[in-house]
């Protein structure tokens, strides 16, 4: 058993104290995330958006009684809690996990690439279970915290350990080679992820295969020439596979069947899928395999099976007010611990129901098995659980929520009451043999075919590269005003309340009161009160732009001397809302004769941040806003906090972050800048093909008879009209929509719920998923060719078309 006080050696740390001798059981770095228990040691990381050590005292309040520093705290405060000081914590973290990886003597698959690492994984875990009891990364934890996080999961059950590194500069994959020690290889692709932080190809493949300076072999695409060259000199120990002649397993394709040869054995597979990138996934499964020892008919029968990864958790609207989580195709005990996170961190609803099924092949005995669901479960908070399953259900005095058993899907369909479910988050979790997603059809409010899919790893992404920009102490406001751009405004507000943002921004009171509603406790700021809004403000707690006399002046009678926070805009020439300059005397004058109203900002708004050619202008106006702020401060006595920048003035204009800035349309991947940055687009509507018809030439399409067919066509009816944001202005040729990964153009006048398309020598079928803007035709192209902006596009997008959530799963 791993002591804390051995920490102490493997770390290269001191102990500053330790009052009770405690076993190590449980590794954390996210507080938000931490179940506690008498094992579990938090390892407190000042990273560039968050400083751990802020979190120890919420930590210690919940439990944790075990901490890795690398700052100084004052631990006296913490009397009977063990610390370790460090150089640092994730140095540290990597260490424990190396010594810990030091303990078993399996094999181990060591993944990486720029591409395909996942999803080789999850297809190696799916063919290997028969064989092998297997540990691997949970969802991509493949970073410098996250593998070892992965490699901590390591038991004495486990007979093979599968796990996947990811890099993003040099110098990185060396600690996590020594963390894994992979005794097999796979290379997958070499792609252009990450490519800024390397000075060449050359150079990225080189720090890459780092991972493999220990492995017996290494499987790679021999297909692959600059990668499988650069491996060639490396003399590691390739088993190469390819279509190649040259390739040690050779692939032969005959139709839709490939002819595999390798060490005089000869035999066809036939596999599920044949887009190219499925494809190489699958021969890197299969040569692993081969290596192994594997059965030929398992192999065939295995990659004939294989079925698409559910890489992203999916948040749904539900029937009575419910929110589902569908998860419904993964279950174990790594996915199980990041799905109940994601759970306990919706705080929308305020009651939380779990669905689970049995968890399968998972190498521990039931008792045991059991022990650690029940922990999972009991510590999460969940309100409600519902087991499916013959384990569950024998264990079933083991959880403590309210909880019912039933030992099949079936038998759980048959007894449901839909109306037993009201207003709650519900979390659908299981094995694919369960068949949960007809649970997720019984519960899911029916929608019609179009949708807008809001990508929260992608807003995650665009969040922190935003907060990698500011200075430290810089605050950030978050607008969440028009369904947060079209995305969902009370989802996006939680998850960026989870993040820690310091504000969120609406217009209007009722947006502020929808959020306090769902448990949205962030700061809120109203940028366009009025006065028939003050007492939803007042009763939910929402804090007032004040930007004219008028507007003031009633809010002062209103609150007839309550204290309240307000927020003071002042035009520096927008000239939409705002004091003017000359306004300021007495301004001051009304403020310092009402105390109980505190200034909690003071603020300006940049009408050209975007422009370069406006540059002077901008300048101008942030030098009038300091001059109008320091006379307020002087007179009243306090610094309110001083914003000045939008989303372009925070990417063009950092010498003027000031106290806070405010992030809008970035967040949502819209850079509105020529330079552009790495954002990544959060946002895909879609909607379907609802009929497709011949239409011979001459004959016409559409209102107006606008659409004319000139040769015969194929026409599809898709389900979006400019009822649900698609503007009429995409008619006659004008907007475009993906089909199939290609370009099918608006034929005719765009109707109200539906639009003609043409789907001429396009592969479509009744039912085909239809791109209307995401990746591959983004929301700046639409706006360009309608001669709007990026963000009418998006908010336009009416509240009929309903918005689910995606995260990262597994």
């Amino acid at each position: 058993m791993l002591l804390f006080s051995n920490l102490e050696q493997i770390t290269n740390g001191k102990i500053i104290q330790l009052p009770a001798g405690r076993p190590v059981t449980e590794l954390i770095i996210d507080s938000r995330k931490a179940m506690a228990g008498g094992g579990s040691v938090f390892f407190a990381i000042h990273g560039p958006h968050h400083n751990g050590h802020q979190y120890i005292q919420q930590l210690y309040q919940t439990g944790v009684r075990q901490f890795i520093i690398e700052e100084h705290v004052d631990v006296r405060d913490y009397k009977d809690a063990n610390f370790i000081q460090v150089q640092s914590s994730i140095d540290a973290l990597q260490k424990v996990a190396a010594h810990h990886r030091g303990n078993f003597s399996i094999p181990v698959i060591g993944i990486t690439g720029s591409n395909g690492k996942t999803i080789v994984k999850e297809w190696l875990y799916q063919l290997l279970s028969p064989q092998y009891t297997t540990a691997k990364n949970p969802g991509s934890y493949n970073s410098q915290v996250g593998v070892p996080l992965s490699v901590w999961q390591l038991q004495p059950y486990h007979t093979l350990g599968i796990f996947e590194a990811g890099i993003s500069q040099p110098g990185e994959m060396e600690k996590l080679e020594r963390i894994i020690r992979p005794t097999i290889g796979v290379f997958t692709t070499l792609g252009t992820a990450h490519d800024e932080n390397f000075e060449s190809a050359e150079q990225k493949i080189d720090e890459k295969i780092k991972l493999f300076k220990h492995v017996d072999v290494l499987v790679c695409c021999a297909d692959q020439k600059n990668a499988f060259t650069r491996l060639q000199a490396a003399k590691l120990p390739l088993l190469s596979w390819g279509f190649t002649p040259e390739a040690d397993v050779r692939i032969v394709q005959q139709e839709n069947q490939y002819n595999v040869s390798w060490k005089g054995k000869n035999f066809t597979v036939t596999l599920p899928f044949s887009d190219p990138a499925s494809v190489e996934n699958a021969f890197q499964c299969l040569t692993i395999l081969l290596y192994l020892g594997t059965e030929i008919g398992h192999i065939k029968h295995g990659l004939n099976s294989l079925r698409a990864v559910a890489m992203r958790l999916e948040l749904k609207e539900g029937i009575n007010q419910n929110q589902l989580i569908d998860d419904a195709y993964n279950n174990d005990l790594g996915g199980l611990q990041i799905s109940l996170d994601l759970l306990k961190n919706q705080n929308q609803k305020k009651k939380k129901t779990l669905i689970l099924s049995d968890i399968l092949q998972s190498g521990m005995d039931e008792n045991q098995l059991t022990d650690r669901v029940a922990w999972l479960v009991n510590a999460s908070g969940v309100n409600k659980f519902v087991g499916i399953g013959k384990t569950l259900s024998a264990y079933r005095q083991k959880i403590k929520a309210t909880a019912e058993f039933y030992s099949t899907t079936d038998e759980f369909l048959r007894t449901l009451n839909t109306d037993s479910f009201q207003d709650e988050v519900i979390l659908i979790k299981g094995a694919r043999t369960f068949e949960f997603e007809r649970i997720v059809s019984r519960l899911q409010r029916k929608v019609h075919g179009t949708i807008m899919e809001v990508d929260f790893s992608a807003l995650i992404h665009n969040l922190n590269y935003f907060k990698s920009k500011l200075s430290p102490g810089t605050k950030l406001m978050v607008m969440v005003k028009a369904l947060a751009y079209g995305s969902g405004s009370i989802e996006v507000a939680n998850l960026l309340q989870y993040h820690k943002v310091d504000y969120l921004g609406v217009a209007y009171a009722d947006e502020g009161v929808e959020l306090r509603k769902h448990n949205i406790k962030t700061p809120v700021m109203v940028m366009n009160p009025t006065e028939e809004g003050f007492a939803a403000m007042v009763n939910f707690n929402l804090e007032p732009e004040l930007y004219g006399f008028t507007i003031l002046k009633s809010f002062v009678s209103f609150l007839n001397g309550r204290n309240w926070n307000v927020h003071i805009k002042i035009d520096t020439g927008m000239h939409r809302l705002g004091f003017e300059e000359e306004d300021v005397s007495e301004l001051i004058q009304l403020l310092t004769a009402n105390p109980n109203l505190r200034v909690a900002s003071v603020f300006t708004h940049l009408s050209g941040s975007d422009e370069a050619a406006l540059d002077d202008f901008s300048r101008d106006q942030v030098t009038r806003f300091q001059l109008a702020a320091d006379k307020l401060t002087q007179a009243l006595g306090y610094s309110p906090i001083r914003h000045v920048l939008n989303t372009p003035g925070i990417l063009r204009f950092p010498e003027y972050q000031l106290d806070m800035v405010r992030l809008g349309v970035g967040l949502y991947g819209v850079d509105p800048t020529v330079e552009k940055h790495n954002l990544k687009p959060v946002n895909t509507l879609k909607t379907l093909i609802s009929q497709i018809r011949t239409v011979k030439a001459g004959e016409t399409i559409g209102y107006g008879r606008k659409g004319k067919a000139i040769k015969e066509m194929r026409v599809g009816t898709i389900a979006i009209g400019y009822a649900d944001g698609y503007s009429r202005a995409f008619s006659n040729g004008v907007g475009e929509v993906l089909v199939e990964g290609k370009r099918a153009p608006v034929i005719g006048n765009v109707c109200m719920d539906m639009t003609m398309i043409d789907l001429t020598g396009i592969d479509a079928r009744e039912g085909s998923e239809v791109i209307v803007f995401g990746n591959g035709l983004s929301v700046d192209e639409l706006a360009r060719k309608i001669r709007t902006i990026p963000y009418e596009i998006l908010t336009n997008t009416s509240d009929r078309v309903k918005r689910v959530f995606v995260t990262e799963s597994i």
